[in-house]
C-alpha cells in the first residue's frame, strides 16, 4: 500500500509538472515564432555637407515598418572622395550581418554615388536593393558653372568632383550589377534654366539622375535638400525595398 501510494503520488507530481511546463514551452516557441528570423538591415547615407541626423526621419520610418538601420557619417567638406570612401569602408566593414540577413544600401545625393564606389569595390554578403535619391549619377552642370567660384572651392575636391565632364567621380563608376531604384525631384521654385537646363530639383537634373541598369526611376516635386526629410520619399523607399518597384501616383502604397 506504501509504495503504490508513493508511486501514485509520484504519477501526480509528473502530470502536474507537465501540465505546469508545457505552457511554458509552448510560450517560449510562440515567442521564437513571432521574433522571427533577423531584420534586413537597411545602410543610410547623407549627402555633400550634411549630417546623418538629416537622414534620422528615413531612418524612423523605415524602422516603423520592421527593418533595421545603420546611420553611416562621414566628412565632406574639404575631402576627396576618396577620403570620404575610406571613410565610409571602414564603418559598413564592422556592420554584423546574420546569414539570414539582407543588407540594402540608401543614399541621398553624393551618399548615393559613395554606396555604388562602395559596392564597385567590395563583395556584399546578402546584397539586397539599392535606392538613389537624387544623386548626380552623370554630374551636375552646377558644379561646371560655379567650379571656379570662392565659395565651390572651400567645400573642397569632392564637390568639385561632381561636374558633368569625363573626368568627374560619377563618370568612374561602373553600371549597378544589384537592383537599383532611383528617386528624383523637381523644383520649380528655382530659376535656374541658364545654368541647368530642362527639369531638376534645384541642383541635380532630373536626366542625370538615371544610371544604366536601373531596375525602376520615379519622379517627385521635392526639392534636392528636402528629399531624404520627405515623407513620400519614405513612402517610396518602403516600397522599393520591400517589392522592387516604386507605386505610382494613380496606385495605393502596398
Amino acid at each position: 500500500m506504501i509504495l503504490q501510494k508513493r508511486l501514485t503520488n509520484h504519477i501526480i507530481s509528473v502530470v502536474f509538472f507537465s501540465l505546469l511546463v508545457l505552457p511554458m514551452d509552448f510560450t517560449i516557441l510562440h515567442a521564437q515564432e513571432k521574433r522571427g528570423a533577423p531584420k534586413d538591415i537597411v545602410v543610410l547615407l547623407h549627402g555633400l555637407g550634411r549630417g546623418k541626423s538629416i537622414m534620422v526621419p528615413l531612418q524612423t520610418r523605415l524602422e516603423d515598418v520592421g527593418f533595421s538601420t545603420v546611420l553611416i557619417d562621414y566628412h565632406s567638406i574639404n575631402r576627396s572622395p576618396d577620403q570620404i570612401l575610406t571613410e565610409v569602408t571602414k564603418q559598413i566593414d564592422t556592420i554584423q550581418i546574420d546569414s539570414n540577413q539582407t543588407i540594402h544600401f540608401v543614399g541621398h545625393s553624393l551618399g548615393g554615388l559613395i554606396i555604388r564606389a562602395y559596392l564597385d569595390s567590395n563583395t556584399v554578403k546578402n546584397l539586397g536593393k539599392v535606392i538613389l535619391i537624387g544623386s548626380p549619377n552623370n554630374g551636375t552642370p552646377f558644379v561646371d558653372h560655379f567650379r571656379d567660384t570662392w565659395w565651390l572651392k572651400l567645400v573642397g575636391s569632392a564637390a568639385a568632383s561632381l561636374g558633368t565632364d569625363n573626368k568627374s567621380f560619377p563618370r568612374t563608376l561602373r553600371p549597378p550589377y544589384y537592383p537599383v531604384g532611383i528617386i528624383a525631384g523637381i523644383s520649380k521654385t528655382i530659376s535656374n534654366d541658364d545654368f541647368i537646363p530642362g527639369e531638376d530639383d534645384g541642383i541635380v537634373p532630373v536626366e542625370s539622375t538615371k544610371v544604366e541598369g536601373m531596375k525602376d526611376f520615379i519622379l517627385l516635386e521635392v526639392s534636392h535638400s528636402a528629399l531624404p526629410r520627405n515623407e513620400l520619399v519614405a513612402q517610396q523607399v518602403i516600397e522599393f525595398l520591400k517589392h522592387g518597384k516604386f507605386f505610382k501616383e494613380n496606385q495605393k502604397q502596398k
